[in-house]
């Protein structure tokens, strides 16, 4: 869909006029000063497992020595999307072998920041060709969606926002908006509501299809059939703080991801508390006898199983899904 969706509404259509959300969000993050353009980046705003603790960089870079051994001899690419101001990469290079063959790239609407590792490539759009690991972190949440909800009626309906967050309903959900509420997340109980997932479907199956050989990951807040919730996950987080949505730039407009709807044949989908426990990252407390005979080291690793605690917690970042695709 594009600006077409602004016309669900009588009349000329103008920027105060009501939107879908699709259109209303991808002004307020991406438009002319735009939320995610700003230079403090997602970062000043919110955390997530990259801010939270470098073993998940670490746990990328295991992950990522996995996929290249299984690739054979040659450099390795890493590819970043939804790359922040590249604090995945920065970590993840660190927490590499030294001289291990690979080339960075962070695929990022904002503009490079400044002092970043020369040996990051920065770019708007996904390379081609990709052999290695492509990792989106909290990425496909923030793919603009429509959101439709069932009318008293229970007829699903287009829900159409004006900048100040003041929200209609619109015509009837049709076409591929109706093909896919149909397929993964049906609608009838009135005041019922959905984000119409087949955008980060298309994003997604986009991605995997740069690969020409590797693994390509997407990690972020997400639901399955079956568990959808029943009025959405739309929200806006400013600060630190979640707010509501009001797509005027000045706040994240973000909402969790149907993964199971992202998914092609042969993906994975795992929560994150077992994806890194794969990659050897363990909330276990060091033993005690450990602090007898090595105080220093018990009190780094003590911290480090606070901070895998962290990352793998349920209710916390451990539910976030991973949807592993091989390619």
């Amino acid at each position: 869909m594009t600006d077409e969706t602004c016309q669900q509404s009588p009349g000329p259509s103008g920027p105060g006029d009501p939107c879908g959300w699709r259109v209303a969000t991808e002004r307020a993050l991406y438009g002319e000063g735009g939320f995610y353009l700003r230079p403090e980046g997602p970062a000043g705003h919110f955390r997530t497992s990259v801010h939270a603790s470098p073993l998940f960089a670490g746990a990328v870079a295991r992950l990522l020595t996995e996929v290249a051994a299984g690739l054979g001899p040659g450099p390795v690419d890493l590819v970043d999307v939804g790359a922040g101001r590249g604090e995945l990469l920065t970590g993840v290079l660190a927490a590499l072998p030294a001289g291990f063959p690979v080339r960075a790239y962070a695929v990022e609407r904002a503009a490079r920041p400044a002092g970043l590792d020369g040996r990051i490539s920065w770019r708007a759009s996904l390379p081609s060709g990709i052999r290695g690991l492509l990792f989106a972190n909290e990425w496909l949440d923030n793919v603009p969606v429509d959101v439709a909800e069932a009318d008293p009626d229970g007829v699903a309906r287009l829900v159409l926002v004006r900048p100040d967050g003041t929200q209609t309903l619109g015509a009837p959900v049709s076409g591929a908006d109706a093909e896919w509420l149909a397929r993964w997340w049906p609608l009838s109980e009135p005041g019922s509501r959905a984000e119409i997932g087949w955008p980060r479907d298309e994003a997604w199956a986009g991605a995997v299809g740069s690969l020409d050989a590797g693994v390509a990951v997407a990690v972020d807040y997400a639901h399955t059939s079956g568990s959808r919730p029943l009025f959405g996950t739309l929200s806006g987080f400013r600060d630190g703080r979640e707010v509501s949505p009001v797509p005027d730039g000045s706040c994240d407009i973000t909402a969790h991801v149907a993964l199971d709807a992202c998914a092609l044949p042969g993906a994975e989908l795992v929560p994150q508390r077992s994806a890194l426990a794969r990659l050897g990252v363990s909330g276990a407390r060091p033993p005690l006898s450990l602090a007898s005979s090595d105080p220093a080291e018990y009190v780094r690793a003590l911290a480090g199983a606070g901070e895998a605690a962290e990352l793998t917690s349920r209710g916390g970042l451990g539910d976030f899904g991973w949807l592993i695709q091989r390619v």
